[in-house]
């Protein structure tokens, strides 16, 4: 009970600490922008589909500009996010020194409120942050900074409007609404504009049989079956291990490449010249830069690669592309180069993939979404799909019409998550930059806020009348002839 006590006691006082610095600063700023009315409701300045890490990283940037910022999320309260769902991984792969969303605030970094419940020896043994502790500290993020999100609010339909406002129908707990907002933000996380990517070979086999790495799985149900695993990255490392932890009989790595990559080459470009500097290149660089990036692979952290490892009865199967899977009774034979697996499950540890049309809620906008496959480009690189289909984002991270006119208030959504690093870096859901991130989409739409109601605003100008000088403070000289 006394730790319990002290613990709160650390927290209560970063909060008041937190409170004071924002005072210090006069933030939040004064809300601002136009006010909007729809058939007698009202309209909402911006909703943020998401209310994970980028989603409220977005909402507290989007506050302290004084813009109302409404978050809704489909998961109930507390499990936004993949962290306490569908990851697998122990620690978080990004260093422990990373400010993450803390948006330039050093009371709402995640040492901080580490530092507050457990001391500076603590957060100096501590190696990398624990998954779940991670999310421990975002829901603290969201109760500190009084962030409105709206749970277990499922978006079934975006619709943008030809008056610029954007219509939002979700089921609720209270039934089916509609929501109007001047701006949409999509923060929607990894597989933001699609789903998981799978090879077709996936689509013949039994659905008992197979799971995506980002699928819900009960991995207690692979104890003593011979599990195999298609990839080689961090989600496909997660996935062995955890196999392996619940009591797995085996599990081979089938892994296409001759070798695992080992430098992470993103890490030694990631510095502030890349997070604020990508989005003002030319084409043609960004381009290059991400089809580097792609080529060269993220290599699996090496405490994920070791999780697996340290188990002998995993094996890392090297040049070992699938050839074909024979099914039988509830066993898979896969065919490889190195010749068959016999195996009870398989986890395609394959990525995620743009596809719009996997996203029902997107079928008003998906055939209009300009993307860069779209553009004249003369480039010596080969084009991934990925890449191809890539959404070609404005400088608010905005969606741009393929033809002019033909989706009007398609400019009115805002990519915030994943598919935007082509556009923008990787500043839009990951941890090193999202703060970069955040701050530049709260000044983007800011920008565009007040250069839609520049009219409003001058007449306001003029009709301010709050004097500086009440006329006593001086006495007209007099001169006489």
């Amino acid at each position: 009970m006394v730790g319990t006590s002290l613990h709160a006691l650390g927290l209560t006082s970063l909060q008041a600490r937190l409170e004071q610095d924002l005072a210090w600063l006069e933030l939040p700023a004064k809300r601002w922008v136009v006010s909007r009315e729809l058939e007698g409701q009202p309209v909402l300045e911006v909703a943020i589909i998401g209310g994970g890490m980028a989603g409220m990283a977005a909402a507290a940037s989007l506050t302290l500009t004084g813009i109302q910022a409404v978050m809704f999320d489909r998961a109930p309260a507390g499990f936004e996010g993949p962290w306490v769902t569908i990851a697998r991984m122990q620690t978080l792969r990004s260093p422990k020194q990373l400010t993450g969303p803390a948006l330039g605030l050093p009371c709402l970094t995640f040492r901080a409120w580490f530092e507050a419940q457990f001391g500076l020896d603590a957060w100096t043994a501590l190696d990398k942050i624990p998954r779940t502790q991670w999310m421990d500290y975002l829901r603290w993020y969201r109760q500190a900074l009084k962030l409105d999100i709206r749970n277990e609010h499922h978006i079934t339909a975006i619709t943008p409007r030809a008056d610029g406002l954007v219509q939002l129908t979700m089921t609720t707990p209270t039934g089916q609404q509609n929501i109007y907002a001047r701006r949409v933000v999509l923060a929607t996380g990894r597989d933001g504009l699609g789903g998981a990517y799978l090879p077709e070979i996936a689509a013949t086999l039994p659905r008992a049989l197979w799971a995506h790495s980002s699928d819900t799985l009960d991995y207690g149900t692979l104890a003593g079956k011979r599990v195999g695993v298609i990839g080689a990255g961090a989600s496909a490392m997660d996935s062995a291990a955890t196999a392996l932890e619940a009591g797995a009989a085996s599990v081979e790595l089938l892994i296409r490449r001759p070798d695992l990559p080992r430098i992470n080459k993103g890490k030694g470009a990631g510095h502030a010249g890349m997070n604020i500097g990508f989005v003002h290149l030319p084409d043609d660089w960004k381009w290059r830069i991400r089809h580097y990036l792609g080529v060269e692979q993220v290599p699996a952290p090496r405490g994920s690669t070791l999780r697996v490892s340290q188990h002998k009865n995993a094996r890392f199967n090297l040049s070992c592309p699938i050839e074909s899977i024979d099914v039988g009774k509830n066993v898979l034979t896969v065919n490889t180069p190195k010749g068959p697996f016999e195996l009870d499950f398989l986890i395609f540890s394959t990525g995620f993939q743009i596809d719009w049309w996997t996203r029902p809620e997107y079928a008003n906008i998906a055939p209009h979404v300009l993307a860069w496959k779209h553009r004249t480009l003369e480039l010596t690189e080969p084009a991934s799909q990925e890449m191809l289909d890539s959404p070609y984002l404005g400088t608010a991270f905005e969606f741009k019409e393929v033809t002019s006119g033909a989706c009007p208030g398609l400019s009115s959504i805002h990519c915030f998550c994943y598919p935007a690093a082509l556009s923008h870096g990787t500043v839009s859901g990951d941890i090193p930059a999202i703060s970069e991130g955040a701050k530049r989409l709260a000044a983007g739409i800011a920008s565009l806020f007040y250069g839609e109601d520049i009219a409003e605003h001058y007449h306001r100008m003029e009709l301010y009348n709050d004097p500086e000088l009440l006329g006593d403070e001086w006495t007209p000289a007099t001169k006489t002839a």
